[in-house]
């Protein structure tokens, strides 16, 4: 399957379904001499992984990564390093009675067209059980980053209508709350909507917002990897996302060139509209990107479609799922981040003496 690696120089590699055996990653060009252990990746499975609260899916997966090269004696090789979580909790009989019919908005029929077959169990590769791989990767990338200084924050600023208010941010409010949101009024609100959706069989859409702090300017390739770029196609890349906004985004329609450009005083920027990257490549201002999430294509409420034959029928999907993605995809998103710029760092290093 094509599509399964990213990354230039930091490169990564996932294979596995969301009903199989394993999930595994090849993580190639990590530089020698980068303390790592499973200790340093655990954290980051520990905040994506399932059964964490009512308000995510109930599947029930320890998520323990194994390192299975690439690391001698606490360090980086230099080598390969591959990774391995196994799959324990699969319920493939919960997807026995649709493994013939199609989840509207969901990749089952897009699959069925490319490949001619497909893997009903859970979704097998479209399924978001496949991103625990990138968070494991992403977890040394965001060790990388640290020797330089960056990290990453991300957030769920909004559940459906429910917002987080920015004047009320908090970022230990973060861990607080079972949504990722920063906002501590707003976690109490999506807890109401959340139930309220819940007893209705729906799901729900939502939006997160990741952060680069600490970065360096000079990050990003001119015209075809530019950095923005590359960065709204890691967060496109996760399951469930339609929208990505760099900096102001969209608001930049009805900003005038007086407000939206950046100042610049002999001590750094006035303000940061630009999200932290100018001509593709980042200023040293805090990288800021936003992406919007649909709803989970899996729900309760019956919905017209038709089979693999072409016959129209009703379908229910019954199983463990997630009411809403985007409670999930704070550290996956964060990861994603983490990939590109350690991607960027290393290619950057390497384009002047």
């Amino acid at each position: 399957m094509a599509g399964s690696s990213s990354g230039q120089i930091f490169r990564v590699t996932t294979a596995g379904e969301s009903h199989g055996a394993a999930l595994v990653a090849i993580v190639d060009g990590c530089p020698a001499g980068l303390k790592l252990s499973e200790a340093d990746i655990q954290p980051d499975l520990d905040r994506r992984k399932p059964g964490q609260s009512k308000y995510t899916t109930q599947r029930r997966e320890d998520d323990q990564v194994e390192i299975l090269s690439g690391v001698f004696e606490g360090v980086t090789t230099g080598c390969p390093i591959g990774l391995l979580i196994r799959n324990t909790d699969q319920r493939s009989k919960d997807y026995s009675d649709i493994k013939d019919k199609f989840r509207p908005g969901h990749a089952d029929f897009t699959y069925f067209e490319k490949y001619g077959l497909r893997d009903y169990r859970g979704g097998g590769r479209a399924s978001a059980r496949e991103t625990a791989m990138r968070v494991a990767a992403g977890a040394i990338a965001r060790k990388l980053l640290a020797e330089s200084g960056i990290s990453i924050l991300g957030w769920v600023d909004q559940i459906g209508p429910v917002k987080a208010d920015p004047a009320c941010f908090s970022a230990t409010e973060i861990t607080n709350n079972p949504f990722f949101c920063p906002d501590a009024d707003a976690a109490a609100r999506m807890a109401l909507f959340m139930d309220a959706l819940r007893k209705d069989g729906d799901s729900i859409g939502a939006a997160v917002t990741v952060e680069a702090h600490g970065m360096i300017p000079g990050l990003g390739e001119p015209v075809f990897d530019r950095l923005d770029a590359d960065i709204a196609k890691a967060l496109m890349n996760i399951p469930a996302v339609k929208a990505v906004e760099i900096g102001d985004g969209f608001a930049c329609v009805e900003a005038r060139g007086s407000q939206f450009g950046d100042a610049m005083r002999s001590s750094g920027f006035t303000s940061n509209h630009a999200g932290g990257i100018l001509g593709g490549i980042s200023n040293g201002d805090t990288v800021r990107a936003r992406m919007a999430l649909k709803p989970t294509s899996s729900i309760l409420t019956s919905r017209p479609t038709v089979d693999i034959h072409g016959n129209e029928t009703e379908i229910i999907t019954k199983g463990r799922h997630d009411p809403c993605v985007g409670i999930r995809a704070v550290p996956i998103a964060e990861a994603q981040l983490a990939l590109v710029l350690a991607d960027h760092l290393l290619r950057h290093r390497a384009s002047r003496l």
